[in-house]
């Protein structure tokens, strides 16, 4: 067995009502100033407030701030850094989105780290712990709270570019799936498929071991189960657990075993066309699974068992050939577009999309099957609608 680490957030809360923890977790932090970093759909949904009462009951001093904005730029951090720098918060609390939860942990080392944030991305390159964090997610798909990644638009070249580091997991996340009731459809599938993606990936991926495999398994088949569920009757109590659990599941296997080739060429599409990003992943994902099959048919056979998928009788190849049909049949019923043309993408913007996912190393490396610019463009190609499905004869 190769040597692996496994890391997540120092402490894991999960169960409806456990938000009413939170100021009981800032103060066992030694937290008096806590700056609570939300967006302003969440303050003014009410989310919020759950927060400022029970971190106030304990005695905290509380503040807000609700300047992010969904696919973050590099900028933004530095704006609100620019607000906060001097104010001496001992405590950060995210309370969101993924774009929420990636802002609040950089911003956190941030504070305790003088390099320019974009000397930052990469893998360890952050050299101080920051600010102790709490991260609350409001959906039920990043995943954010328990990965040491933060994933940024680089508005110099439109592309999103990610920042790996221990620092960035946070010292609690809470899980608490009421705060998911009123997230609305489109959100739901868009964030409960890129959980499902974390999943897929990390249990695929190279850097997989028999730790993050068990916890991907369950990931898959709780959302699988509850996905349509939630996106279609969101008052649904059971379907919303399912989903928080397994997308925090999701996030785990994803924070240790790393993912693959769906996100690395979902970045460009996230960049350069704004789609969000379990919209831009789960676009991807059948027609990258359709290339990566040959890489670990037991691998893939296995996600289609745990998709649900009878795969009994059948050979190990068509039974993993099962979980692209069975991803494609999730994407369309919960409103996923089907293909390129529909996020806005030209057949002339392809090979500069190829390009830019090329380059990003660290998630094609961990991927169970290579891919040069050629087989990236083609990849691209077909999930453009022009381009009939690979054989595993490409090369």
């Amino acid at each position: 067995m190769s040597i692996s680490y496994f890391r997540t957030a120092d402490t894991l809360i999960t169960g409806k009502g456990s938000i009413n923890q939170i100021g009981m977790e800032a103060r066992k932090l030694k937290g008096s100033k806590v700056l609570i970093i939300t967006d302003k759909d969440i303050r003014e949904m009410g989310l919020i407030w759950k927060v400022v009462d029970s971190l106030e009951a304990m005695g905290l001093n509380v503040h807000i701030i609700d300047d992010v904005v969904p696919e973050p730029p590099f900028e933004i951090l530095e704006e609100i850094a620019a607000l906060i720098k001097e104010k001496g918060y001992d405590t950060f609390v995210g309370v969101g989105g993924g774009s929420t939860l990636d802002i609040t942990k950089v911003l956190s080392v941030m504070m305790t780290n003088e390099d320019d944030v974009r000397e930052m991305v990469g893998i360890e390159k952050v050299e101080n712990p920051g600010v102790p964090v709490i991260l609350v997610p409001t959906t039920a798909g990043t995943g954010s709270e328990v990965t040491p990644i933060a994933i940024f638009t680089d508005t110099s070249d439109m592309v999103k570019k990610g920042i790996v580091s221990p620092f960035l997991l946070p010292s609690v996340a809470i899980i608490d799936a009421e705060l998911t009731l009123t997230v609305p459809p489109s959100v739901t599938a868009a964030t409960g498929m890129d959980a499902l993606v974390h999943a897929v990936e990390s249990y695929t991926a190279i850097g997989a071991n028999n730790l993050t495999d068990s916890i991907a398994l369950q990931a898959i088949g709780l959302i699988s189960r509850s996905l349509r569920q939630a996106v279609y009757n969101g008052k649904d109590v059971q379907a919303r657990e399912d989903m928080a659990m397994g997308s925090l599941l999701a996030g785990i296997s994803l924070g240790n075993a790393g993912v693959g080739a769906v996100h690395a060429l979902a970045y460009p599409l996230g960049g350069k066309f704004k789609v969000p990003h379990g919209v831009a992943n789960s676009l991807l994902l059948p027609f990258v699974i359709k290339y990566n099959i040959v890489g670990n048919l037991e691998k893939f056979s296995d996600v289609a068992k745990a998709i649900g998928e009878q795969v009994e009788g059948l050979s190990l190849r068509d039974a993993a050939d099962r979980c692209v049909t069975a991803m494609e049949t999730l994407s369309k019923d919960i409103g996923i577009p089907a293909s390129l043309k529909d996020i806005g993408v030209t057949p002339t913007d392809i090979p500069a999309l190829a390009e830019e996912a090329s380059k990003i190393d660290r998630l094609l490396n961990n991927n169970p099957r290579w891919l040069t610019v050629k087989e990236i463009e083609r990849i691209y190609t077909e999930a453009y609608g022009e381009e009939e499905a690979f054989s595993e004869t490409i090369v």
